[in-house]
C-alpha cells in the first residue's frame, strides 16, 4: 500500500460490508460450494460411487458428490482466479506453483479489497481480467448460475470458453491439482500427498482447518464475549499442539513438505500482520512461539511459499473489507518483515522440502506479488 494513500471507503455506501461478517454469537462458515471437479477421466468419475461432501476434501475421492459434474483436464482451458490476500485462495496459488502447473492453468488475481459484491479485477489494466474480460468475479458466477445465492468466493476455477465458474470448492481443488493434473506436473514436482502418509495426514489437516485456519475467523468474527473466549481457547490449544509436534519434526508429516504444510502456512504467514491484532488472537505472536515461528520462516524461504506472499494485499483485505471490526478501515503500517529472512535452523532436524523432487524455478515476473515482500526488496 502506498504510504499515506487512503483506503477505498465502503462504509456508509450502498455496497457496505457492514453486517456481513459479525452476525451474532459464534461465527459459522458456509461450507456449501460448487462441488464440480476437473478430473483426468470424467467418465470414470461419473461411474464411481457417490462421494460425501467434506470440509477438507479427500485426495482419495474417485467420484462426485451429489449434483457434482465432472469436467475434463485440459491444459489452457481453465483460469484459476485467486486473490493473493485470501488464505483459502493462497493455498491454490502455492500448490499450482509447486507442481509447475503455470502453463496448464492460467492465473487471475483480483485486488485485495471489495465491497459486498465481492472480488474485482481492479489491479488489471482497465479493471478487467485480460483473459476472462470481466470486471467482477461475480460476472463469472452469474454466467453459469444467474441466480447464484451464495457468496462470491475465491479461489474459483473458471472455464475460459464459457466464462462460467466450474468450482469454488477450494478444499478439493488443491487435492485435485495433485492427483488429477499429474500428467502436467513439472519434472521434479514434489509429492504433496504421499500415499503412506494420507491416513495420518487427513486428521491433521482436519484439526488445522477447524481449529487454526477457521479458528482465527471464529475468534475475529465472534459476536459475543463467550463465543470469542471459546474460539480463543480452542485456537491456542491447537497452536500449542502444533508447537509441540514441530519440536522434533521439520515438517508436519515428517521430512518433506506435504499439502498439510501448505494449508497451515497460509494462516501462519497472516498471523502477526493480521490475526494477532485484527482478530484479537493475541495471547502471543507467532514470532513468540519458537518452533512454529522457525517452521514458518523455513517454509517462507522455500521456493513456492514465500515468493507468493503479498503482505500489503493481505493487510488491506482484512483491515479495509471487514467494516464490522475495523469501521475506520485504516490499515496498520507494521509489522517489520525483515525477520522472515532470518536463519531458522530447521535443517538440524534433517529432511529436505522436496524429497526426491526439486524446487520450482524462479517465479515468472508477471506473477510476482506487487506488494511488500522482503524476498523482492
Amino acid at each position: 500500500m502506498a504510504e499515506n494513500s487512503e483506503p477505498k471507503k465502503t462504509a456508509g455506501t450502498a455496497h457496505s460490508t457492514k453486517g456481513a461478517y459479525v452476525t451474532g454469537g459464534e461465527f459459522t462458515r458456509d461450507t456449501n460450494y460448487i462441488e464440480d471437479r476437473v478430473v483426468a477421466d470424467p467418465e470414470a468419475a461419473r461411474a464411481a460411487s457417490p462421494e460425501e461432501s467434506s470440509s477438507i476434501g479427500d485426495p482419495r475421492a474417485a467420484g462426485l458428490t451429489e449434483g457434482g459434474q465432472a469436467w475434463p483436464v485440459e491444459p489452457g482451458r481453465y483460469r484459476l482466479v485467486a486473490a493473493r490476500a485470501c488464505p483459502w485462495a493462497h493455498r491454490s496459488i502455492i500448490v499450482r506453483r509447486l507442481l509447475g502447473l503455470e502453463d496448464a492453468i492460467s492465473l487471475g488475481t483480483p485486488g485485495p479489497t471489495h465491497d459486498a459484491r465481492s472480488w474485482t479485477f481492479d489491479l488489471d489494466d482497465g479493471g478487467v481480467d485480460p483473459v476472462l474480460g470481466t470486471e467482477r468475479l461475480q460476472e463469472n458466477y452469474f454466467a453459469r448460475f444467474p441466480d447464484y445465492p451464495r457468496g462470491i468466493t475465491v479461489p474459483a476455477l473458471v472455464d475460459v470458453p464459457s466464462g462460467g465458474v466450474v468450482t469454488n470448492n477450494y478444499p478439493q481443488l488443491t487435492f485435485d491439482l495433485s492427483t488429477q493434473w499429474r500428467e502436467h506436473h513439472r519434472a521434479g514436482a514434489p509429492d504433496l500427498l504421499p500415499e503412506d502418509k494420507i491416513e495420518e495426514m487427513l486428521p491433521v489437516i482436519k484439526r488445522i482447518f477447524t481449529e487454526v485456519n477457521n479458528g482465527v475467523y471464529r475468534a475475529g468474527f465472534a459476536g459475543s464475549q463467550s463465543a470469542y473466549q471459546e474460539a480463543y481457547d480452542r485456537l491456542f490449544t491447537a497452536l500449542d499442539w502444533l508447537e509441540e509436534r514441530l519440536a522434533s519434526s521439520r515438517y508436519l508429516m515428517g521430512e518433506h513438505i506435504t499439502e498439510a504444510d501448505v494449508r497451515l502456512f497460509t494462516t501462519l504467514v497472516r498471523f502477526d500482520p493480521v490475526y494477532h491484532g485484527h482478530f484479537k488472537c493475541n495471547r502471543n505472536k507467532l514470532s513468540e512461539m519458537s518452533n512454529l515461528w522457525a517452521y514458518a520462516r523455513d517454509l517462507f524461504q522455500t521456493p513456492g511459499f514465500g515468493d507468493t506472499v503479498d503482505f500489503d494485499q493481505i493487510k488491506r483485505h482484512y483491515y479495509e473489507v471487514h467494516e464490522d471490526i475495523n469501521p475506520t478501515q485504516i490499515v496498520p503500517a507494521g509489522p517489520d518483515l525483515e525477520n522472515w529472512l532470518s536463519e531458522h535452523g530447521r535443517e538440524a532436524l534433517g529432511g529436505s522440502p522436496f524429497g526426491e523432487g526439486s524446487a520450482p524455478g524462479p517465479i515468472a515476473e508477471s506473477e510476482q506479488p506487487p506488494g511488500a515482500n522482503p524476498l523482492y526488496r
